[in-house]
């Protein structure tokens, strides 16, 4: 039997087959959660004007040094600046612009005093009459309550880096810079067929000796929190016309990477290798992970393949493992494993490969500790739900003793 892969030389293998997929132009809205492919330069400043972060009245800061709340400044007021109007004119010494909040300062002002500063008692929206009088209580240091041009970004700054994942604040940064169309890094298509003749569909009723296909689900949701497209092909049953049917159909979505489960291990079943070998090639197979040895890579009509167990917790850390890493190199993002250093809280066996251990975390005296969630078993989905991570136990160590200190894969972000 030949040796087993190692987790590293595995992964080394499949990455060197990918590489960032194309661009695509996509509407502003759809840009979000997607890769940016080309530096974002400011073609102006943001904001483009001077405007006033309150309601109340742009001034001149010289004509108030004297004014206080025993003693106000009385300016005339010649003008009503609401927002998204330009201003008329331009302010002269001894004059004030009721003006509201986000409006532009007119030509002459440099402050603005906010109406609780003031004697005036109209309320927004209400009308009032020019010219009019109004008092100023306080004196101000110019350039109070205004928003200066380029105040938030600068004409010709680069505000988003090629290969940034544009989250909700980018999408209103590129709105406010009139990037109606992004250009972006295309979604990969992910296909997935689940094998096995066990396999029902999820609305149908349980028989003895089936189950219910979670493993095309559970896939398609992983592919999804990458900020892939899963495509999901009806299960194929051990049968190699029914397989070679299903990879045709799979081949015919035209997808960057196909996903099966099942079909590749060594049971007199096992067909998925087989059709493989008639329509493609497998480039490695059998690695040194726990749970996940029976693993295929390789290509099906020229797509990237990958063979994932059948076993539900199998499929999901090979997917991690190795899948994560592929489908985040197509979208040009670094793979940034959450990782933590964590103690284990008890024993935990393993037999020698590498292993990756559902575990809880909680923090005892002042450290992270894991405990296994219960079962190891690869069939047992419940586990990774109760998951907070995967404690990696290294190939060739049987035995993780407690209090000893591992590398835990976070599954989720914890508040402790």
């Amino acid at each position: 039997m030949p040796d087993l892969l190692s987790v590293d030389d595995a992964l080394a293998r499949i990455l060197k087959d990918f590489a960032r997929l194309p661009a695509e132009s996509v509407p502003l809205l759809d840009a979000h959660q997607r890769v940016l492919v080309d530096d974002l330069i400011a073609e102006h400043d943001l904001p483009s004007f001077a405007n006033s972060s309150m309601d109340g009245y742009a001034v001149r800061a010289a004509d108030l040094i004297h004014a206080t709340q025993e003693a106000p400044t009385h300016l005339r007021v010649t003008m009503d600046i609401p927002a998204g109007v330009a201003p008329q004119g331009t302010l002269q010494a001894g004059e004030a612009a009721r003006i509201m909040t986000g409006a532009a300062l007119p030509e002459g002002a440099d402050t603005v005093v906010p109406v609780e500063d003031t004697d005036a008692t109209w309320q927004v929206g209400e009308a009032i009459t020019l010219p009019g009088d109004v008092g100023i209580r306080t004196a101000t240091t110019q350039g109070a309550n205004v928003r200066l041009p380029g105040e938030n970004i600068r004409k010709g700054a680069t505000v988003l880096s090629a290969g940034t994942r544009i989250r909700a604040a980018g999408v209103g940064v590129l709105a406010g810079l009139g990037q109606a169309q992004v250009s972006v890094v295309r979604r990969p298509r992910v296909a997935i067929v689940s094998t096995g003749d066990e396999l029902l569909a999820v609305d149908q009723p349980l028989e003895t000796g089936k189950i219910r296909d979670t493993n095309s689900y559970t896939l398609a949701a992983l592919v999804t929190e990458i900020g892939a497209e899963p495509v999901r092909i009806p299960a194929a049953r051990d049968d190699l016309d029914d397989i070679r049917r299903r990879f045709r159909e799979a081949l015919a979505a035209k997808p960057d990477v196909i996903l099966s489960s099942a079909g590749v291990s060594v049971g007199a079943v096992d067909l998925v290798r087989k059709v493989l070998d008639e329509m493609g090639h497998v480039d490695l197979w059998r690695i040194n992970i726990r749970p996940g040895k029976p693993l295929a890579y390789g290509k099906l009509g020229g797509v990237p393949f990958f063979g994932l167990p059948g076993n539900p917790v199998s499929a999901m850390v090979t997917f991690d493992v190795f899948v994560r890493p592929a489908l985040l190199k197509l979208l040009a993002i670094p793979d940034a494993i959450p990782t933590i250093q964590a103690v284990t809280g008890e024993d935990i066996a393993s037999d020698g490969r590498q292993s990756y251990i559902r575990v809880t975390l909680r923090r005892v005296n002042g450290r992270p500790t894991a405990y296994a969630t219960g079962t190891q078993s690869s069939g047992a989905l419940l586990s990774m739900v109760l998951a907070d991570g995967l404690l990696i136990i290294p190939e060739g160590v049987m035995v993780a003793r407690q209090g000893e200190s591992f590398a835990v894969r976070v599954l989720r972000v914890l508040m402790v």
